[in-house]
């Protein structure tokens, strides 16, 4: 075993490897990942991509081409490497605005340019010391701990892993240049409403984001913190969403007679597991019974507006609406807003300056996470624990 590997956190920083919760003390970085998700580029990549997201589990082809036709409708092109594109672009123009020598390198979990790549070439670049940014923003297994996961396994199977260390950036559901967008968007949304002369109190605001089974979604977050049902994930979104509707309201009084909730969508497992409910287009089409005239659904849970924002909210949402004879709006995601973008390199240099957690910002009494992951944190409960990047084993 590694000298990296045998630390309290493995594949870690020397400022990380202590296992302290927050790392206070300055990292010279000398480059950035760009974790993302991966998406099919062409109708030929869309079996193998979901053959690549449900690898393990022996999902036939027959049932992956059930998913595959969303993939389809769009000419089997997602959309999430074209955002990530911009994305890096947009932070590179940031990190050279503010002066920052921060080479950006984009790897994906599930399709090209995967994660291997990526850490190739910044091996081969001479870059020894990375932080990484997983383009997912709230603690679970899925969109946390299976990041940690794949760069340990990146930094092993190449072979890099006693001389390069990852470390992550803190989960940034609640850093205010993510969450801008979703109050910004609620605002325009119930303004737009009462323009058409809906009363406030006929209007119903869903923040929707990508259900989870039930026990990934209790074990989501650090173990020592009883965050009720649903886990750090769902407590995590629920935070975000409050604080969106009392800004809305603050700047709208008429807000305040607007009903809000949380609700999920793009369940994929069996019928037998419990996942996170309700889903969003059962709430849809149980709103005229409530009194609602008109629906804003908000996708809180993503960065951008993935295939599941498009077919699930933007088509299969949108038609649930319809249906009911509901006033339907979908409101935006962060994007690569101006915001957003700067939000993120505040994050990075969060890092690069060793913040205290008291000096960095969040909009909601949650945060800020961890730099450094728990042990035990988003468990998953099917396949256990594996070796992690950036969190202390358990």
């Amino acid at each position: 075993m590694s000298s990296i590997e045998s630390s309290a956190v493995p594949f870690a920083s020397v400022a990380a490897a202590t296992g302290e919760p927050y790392v206070t003390t300055p990292v010279a970085y000398d480059a950035l990942l760009l974790a993302g998700f991966g998406g099919p580029e062409g109708q030929d990549d869309v079996i193998p991509f979901l053959r690549n997201v449900t690898r393990g589990r022996g999902i036939p082809d027959e049932r992956l081409e059930e998913v595959a036709h969303h993939y389809r409708h769009f000419g089997g092109v997602s959309p999430i490497n074209g955002q990530n594109r911009a994305l890096k672009t947009a932070l590179e123009e940031e990190l050279t605005a503010r002066g920052l020598d921060l080479p950006v390198y984009w790897g994906n979990r599930n399709w090209a340019p995967y994660l291997e790549d990526a850490v190739a070439a910044a091996a081969a670049d001479g870059h020894t010391t990375l932080l990484a940014f997983a383009t997912s923003a709230y603690s679970s297994f899925s969109s946390c701990r299976q990041y940690r996961e794949d760069f340990a396994r990146v930094l092993t199977e190449t072979g890099h892993g006693d001389t390069i260390t990852i470390d992550k950036i803190r989960p940034f559901y609640d850093h205010p240049g993510f969450v801008d967008a979703f109050q910004s968007g609620v605002r325009e949304a119930i303004e737009g409403f009462l323009a058409d002369g809906i009363p406030a109190g006929e209007v119903q605001v869903l923040f929707s984001t990508h259900s989870i089974p039930t026990d990934d979604a209790e074990r989501s977050g650090p173990r020592d913190v009883d965050w009720g049902p649903g886990g750090a994930y769902a407590a995590q979104h629920e935070a975000v969403a409050a604080w969106a509707m009392d800004r809305v309201t603050r700047l709208v009084p008429a807000a305040a007679d607007v009903s809000w909730e949380l609700v999920y969508q793009s369940r994929s497992g069996p019928p037998s597991q419990p996942w996170l409910e309700p889903d969003v287009c059962d709430v849809i089409a149980d709103l005229p019974s409530r009194g609602r005239k008109a629906v804003a659904v908000v996708p809180v849970g993503f960065m951008s507006d993935h295939m599941e924002v498009l077919w699930d909210l933007d088509t299969e949402a949108a038609e649930a609406a319809e249906t009911a004879g509901l006033s339907f709006v979908r409101t935006p995601t962060p994007g690569v807003s101006p915001s957003f973008i700067a939000g993120i390199v505040d994050l990075i240099q969060e890092r690069l300056e060793g913040r205290a957690p008291e000096e960095r910002k969040r909009a909601t009494g949650v945060g800020p996470s961890f730099d450094v992951c728990r042990p035990g944190c988003c468990e998953n409960i099917r396949a256990g624990f594996k070796p992690a990047a950036a969190g202390v084993a358990p």
